[in-house]
Parts: C-alpha cells; sequence; structure tokens
C-alpha cells in the first residue's frame, strides 16, 4: 500500500485514512519503474540542475534537483584501472559538493564538506578507479545542508566493472536483467512538493511511487542502494522466497550467501540474484517488513506526531512489483556456487585500535535531540584524528545511544570483525564502507590507510542518516605521509608565467623551478568568484579554458609542498 498520502489531511481525518486504506486494499495503480540513464567511459559532464518533475501523478509538478536530467542522475559505468575525470558543474543558485560514495580516491578528490563547489562553477575532480567491481554511488555532502539537497533528488549510481567479475556467469544487462533500485521516502505536501524532513509517507523506487516493472522468467540481478534520507528496508520477497546476497558494498562475496530477509541502512548497498526461471506470467512483490523493527532502529521508530510522524513507521509496505515475462534470448539461468577469493585484513595486523564513542546530548538539533561521535559535535575547522599513512587499523565503536546508526567512513573499504562480540553474518563477510552500530552495543572493524596522504584535505567519517550527519555527527581524519617532509626552494610559486596571454582554447604555466608542482587551481572571474576548480590538474598540457566567456580572469595556483598561492592575471579572448 504505497498510496501517496499527504501528511497534514490524514493527520485531521481518521475517517478519510480509512477509507482511502479501504480503496487501496482492492485495487491498486501502478507507474512504470524509470531505469537512470546510463554513461560509459573516462570523461563524465554531470550538470546539477534545479527543475521539476511530475512524480505525483495528477496535480503540480514537483520542484526538484537532479544532474542531467529531472530527478536522481544517470548511472555512471567505469572500470577498474581507468582514470576517470569528472566536469562537475554547480546550476543550483546554493552551493553543494559530490561525494563519490566508496571510492577509493585523493581526499581532494572525495566531494565532501571541504570541496564545496559555488554556483555556476565547474570542478573537476579524477582519480584511478582502485576499487573491485560493485555498486556504489554519488550524493551532495554539503555541511548542514545535505538532507535538504538529497531530498531534492541530486544523486546517482556508480557501477564498477573488473575483470574478476566479468568472467562469472552473472546477469549484465542494464535494464533487462540487471536492475538498479534506488529506494527512498518521501514527505509531500498538498502542494505536491517535498517537505524536508526525517522520514516520509510514500515509498519511491528510482523517483516514482507505486512502481512496477517486468523482468524476464530467469536469474535477474537486482542492485539495491538505500538512499533513504534516515529509513531503514527489512528487504524480503512477498512470496517468501529466497534471494542469493552476492555483493557487501565494496565487492563480490566469496560465495553467494541464501536468504529471506536482508535489513538495509541508510548508504549501504548490495546486489542480489533471484531465480524466476519457474514464474512466467506471475507476480511478487519486494517488500519491506518494517513492521519488525525496533524502536530504535531507523522506520521502526513510533512518533504520533512532529517530524518524525510518518504513515510507513514500523508497517509492512511494497517496494516493488514485478511481473515476470518472456525470458531473454541468452538468459542466465543459474547462480554461480562460489565468486572470489575475498582475502580480509587479519586483525594482527592493525598497529592502532582506535576508540570512538556515539552518544545522545541534550544539544537540540534542527528537529530534535542530537547524536554525537566522541562526545563534540562536528566542527569544519578541527582536525579529529592523524593517520599514519599505511597504518593498518582496528576501529572500535561503542555506542551508548538509545538509537541504532550507520556509521560511514571515506577512503577506506573496511572489514567488519564484530558487531557486539559477534563475528559478522556471511552476507556482510567482505569488504564494508557502511556498517550499522546498533543502540547501545560496540562494533569492530579493520581497514588500512595506504594511499593518498593529504596535509590539508582530511575525510570523514560520519552517520549515514543525513539529519544526524547534518547535525553534527561527524568527524574528520588526515592521512600523512611521516617518511617526506616539506622542503624550502630558492625558486618559489611566484616564477611562473601564464600563456598565451591572451589565450582562447587551453592556457599553459611555465615554471623557473622545475621541481614545481600544483595542488590545486581555480580560476576566478574579475569580482573573484570561482568558475574552474581543478584538484592537482594534469596541467602540463594545457588547462582548457575554451568553455569561458571572453573577459579578464585571475589563475590561482596552490603549491603542492608548501600549500602557499600564488595569482596571476589572463585574458580570454
Amino acid at each position: 500500500m504505497n498510496k501517496i498520502f499527504p501528511k497534514k489531511p490524514i493527520k485531521k481525518s481518521a475517517t478519510l485514512l480509512f477509507l482511502l486504506l479501504s480503496a487501496s486494499a482492492f485495487s491498486q495503480s501502478y507507474n512504470d519503474l524509470w531505469i537512470p540513464d546510463t554513461l560509459s567511459g573516462t570523461n563524465f559532464n554531470l550538470n546539477i540542475k534545479d527543475t521539476f518533475a511530475q512524480i505525483v501523478n495528477t496535480g503540480n509538478q514537483t520542484i526538484t534537483g537532479a544532474i542531467n536530467g529531472k530527478f536522481w542522475g544517470p548511472t555512471l559505468f567505469i572500470n577498474k584501472g581507468d582514470v576517470v575525470h569528472m566536469n562537475v558543474k554547480n546550476g543550483l543558485n546554493d552551493s553543494t559538493t559530490i561525494h563519490w560514495h566508496g571510492m577509493h580516491l585523493p581526499a581532494v578528490m572525495d566531494g565532501g564538506p571541504h570541496q564545496v563547489i559555488p554556483p555556476g562553477t565547474t570542478w573537476q575532480p579524477y582519480w584511478e578507479v582502485k576499487n573491485d567491481a560493485a555498486t556504489y554511488w554519488y550524493h551532495p555532502h554539503l555541511h548542514e545542508m545535505t538532507e535538504e539537497q538529497i531530498t531534492k533528488g541530486i544523486g546517482g549510481l556508480i557501477i564498477v566493472r573488473d575483470e574478476v567479475e566479468s568472467k562469472l556467469a552473472l546477469p549484465r544487462t542494464y535494464g533487462v536483467d540487471d536492475i538498479p533500485l534506488v529506494l527512498t521516502d518521501r514527505d509531500f505536501n498538498t502542494s505536491n512538493q517535498f517537505t524536508v524532513v526525517p522520514y516520509g509517507d510514500s515509498m519511491m523506487v528510482n523517483g516514482v511511487l507505486r512502481p512496477q516493472y517486468t523482468i524476464p522468467a530467469q536469474v535477474v540481478r537486482l542492485r539495491i542502494l538505500n538512499g533513504a534520507l534516515e529509513r531503514s528496508y527489512n528487504l524480503g520477497f512477498s512470496d517468501g522466497r529466497s534471494f542469493q546476497v552476492i555483493t557487501s558494498d565494496g565487492g563480490l562475496l566469496a560465495a553467494p550467501v541464501s536468504l529471506t530477509r536482508y535489513l538495509l541502512h541508510s548508504g549501504e548497498r548490495i546486489e542480489i540474484l533471484i531465480d524466476c526461471s519457474n514464474d512466467l506470467g506471475k507476480s511478487i512483490n519486494l517488500r519491506a517488513y518494517n513492521s519488525t523493527l525496533a524502536q530504535n532502529v531507523a522506520g521502526g521508530d513510533l512518533f504520533p506526531n512532529g517530524p518524525f510522524a510518518n504513515f510507513l513507521a514500523r508497517k509492512d509496505f511494497d517496494v516493488l512489483h514485478i511481473n515476470v515475462g518472456a525470458k531473454t534470448n541468452n538468459p542466465i539461468i543459474a547462480i554461480p556456487s562460489t565468486l572470489r577469493t575475498v582475502t580480509t585484513i587479519p586483525a594482527t595486523d592493525a598497529k592502532i585500535t582506535r576508540s570512538l564513542t556515539i552518544s545522545d546530548t541534550n544539544i537540540v538539533g534542527n528537529k530534535g535531540v542530537s547524536f554525537v561521535i566522541n562526545r563534540k559535535l562536528f566542527n569544519i575547522n578541527y582536525n579529529n584524528y592523524n593517520l599514519p599513512l599505511n597504518n593498518t587499523e582496528i576501529w572500535e565503536i561503542t555506542s551508548t545511544s538509545n538509537f541504532g546508526h550507520p556509521f560511514h567512513i571515506h577512503d577506506v573499504e573496511f572489514n567488519i570483525l564484530s558487531s557486539g562480540g559477534a563475528a559478522p553474518v556471511a552476507a556482510q563477510a567482505g569488504w564494508k564502507d557502511v556498517v550499522f552500530i546498533p543502540a547501545r552495543s560496540t562494533v569492530k572493524f579493520i581497514a588500512k590507510f595506504d594511499d593518498y596522504a593529504d596535509s590539508l584535505h582530511p575525510f570523514m567519517y560520519h552517520c549515514h542518516i543525513s539529519l544526524h550527519e547534518d547535525d553534527g555527527m561527524m568527524g574528520q581524519f588526515i592521512v600523512t605521509d611521516q617518511t617526506t617532509s616539506v622542503k624550502t626552494f630558492s625558486k618559489t610559486m611566484n616564477d611562473f608565467s601564464v600563456y598565451p596571454n591572451p589565450a582562447n582554447e587551453k592556457l599553459y604555466f611555465l615554471f623557473n623551478n622545475t621541481d614545481a608542482k600544483i595542488y590545486y587551481v581555480s580560476i576566478l572571474n574579475v569580482v573573484g568568484k570561482a568558475v574552474m576548480m581543478l584538484p592537482r590538474p594534469e596541467w602540463k598540457d594545457g588547462i582548457d579554458i575554451s568553455n569561458l566567456a571572453a573577459g579578464t580572469y585571475f589563475v590561482q595556483l596552490t603549491d603542492d609542498k608548501t600549500k602557499a598561492i600564488t595569482v596571476k592575471k589572463f585574458i580570454k579572448e
């Protein structure tokens, strides 16, 4: 029963609620599931914008945010080992960031709260893809604005391919037998507009209310992201069938894990296989069995009024109506018994156990009592930890909170060692970047910080419930290379010129110091507004300025070693 129920009228009329529920019990209308568009290769243009979408079938369009479309963004297909370049243009009226969730990449490319993209600015990060094949995603991460910007619909999926996954007999025809499912829920007002609250009254998949989709009568792969602002989903199928979990956040498991339920928390991803070979002409529902959730798990908390009140609280509800149609020409009809060798990090490799705490506070956040990590609210100017490069660490997170929190760390994938003293279940025994910290419990994981030292830009760790993150349930760390030191050069970054000047297509730099390395380039207009931001640019082949309007600009260079900033003027013809 995923009919849209505007919150305020329902709460004013129990009779109306009864009539709506009664009607939906006898007739259910569905909307066709939208499959996000795709981009593939090594160069990606992503335009973030304010827009409109007809999400509710009748009445007003909904004001949304999107990337290259009207809600959500394209699925990016990238290959392990490639160097990918992102051209991210912020067409919003507000600043934003784009975080590449789960990607192992330099901090200055990560898209956390420090990599702010002002309106009208293009940010150009790039990195070598070192992640294993799996489903990742990208989304805004602007401090104190994450909940609002994700509510609008800004985000997208990333699918990494690699040689190990490609050799397996798995479904991988996107939109046919390999289906992306972005789960979330939204609250609509009487004008069909989103309200920025932690929970919605209406379930959505890929931005569609009451979705249905037809899959072939064979083995089908579902790539599932919990993209909700807060809610967890206890997923299963209406006919009680088993499904095979083949990945955790960061890649394939060693072997498929057969389950009938999987509790997926905000930010987590899984890929599952279902065998529909004998189901031609049948229909089943992917369902959230959330009536079983406890009060201290997101979606199980019952509030009669206020911003946390919602129609779906502690109820079972359908997520996706699935119709089973004809087989494809070359169907996958069997599920592999093994997937790959998963080599986890031995606990004995850890050089340190880093102890963190999660607790409730009396500080009132945007919508109620806040939660904190290490008894501190996030301060963007305070670094919580310095982690030596190549350190292998156990993070022990002890919660005294009365609520469970999905904990996400940037930069690395990790292995769970224990939760509440018990070893991880088989479906979570691979690589993860989000782990659920139950109320009043302790979780341990192990990770190696073996790359991307940066003395200026930190990585983040935080609760992945957007409201908690915005209210300060977040910290940051810098990976430090203790084997190097800052050198003093007789020639500084001031000893360079830009040419040609005036320039048209590309701008080049000529350094007198042959050891010069650039950490960051920003191009500013005459009023000092950044129009291009290039972290660690590949500058030797020139900076492409062909999209700039003619006029006067300033190029601001940050030295890689000293982080000193130098500014030069140039003319764009």
